[in-house]
């Protein structure tokens, strides 16, 4: 179960960036998830809540996904195509002269704080 890894990464990240603007109480996590990061998203929100409520910084903190759609291009035609749905052979010429343009990404998109209308954004 590497989401219970991802996890702690991800809340390592959120720890920095509270250091660095002095925020003493996380309120929630909106996480990017690519379709094709490999990433289950239920293992992922029950690691969290886990790791959550023994940290001081993030108890309670929610976790949002979000997700983000797997394209992949072709090199032959130029054109892109849903990754999912056709996979690695190009569903407009037939070629397997292709490769993953987004989709298997896992971002930090916001940081929310408690009685705060500004988000902490990492890019």
């Amino acid at each position: 179960m590497h989401e219970l890894g991802i996890v702690f990464h991800i809340i390592e990240s959120v720890e920095e960036v509270a250091t660095q603007n002095n925020i003493h109480r996380v309120s929630g996590v909106t996480l990017q998830l690519g379709e094709v990061s490999g990433i289950l998203h239920d293992y992922l929100s029950d690691c969290w809540r886990w790791a959550c409520d023994k940290n001081d910084l993030m108890r309670g903190a929610e976790l949002t996904i979000e997700e983000i759609p797997a394209i992949t291009y072709c090199e032959a035609c130029g054109r892109q195509y849903p990754t999912v749905e056709h996979g690695r052979t190009c569903p407009n010429c037939g070629s397997g002269d292709t490769y993953l343009i987004q989709g298997d990404e896992i971002m930090i998109k916001e940081i929310a704080v408690p009685d705060e209308d500004e988000c902490a954004k990492i890019s």
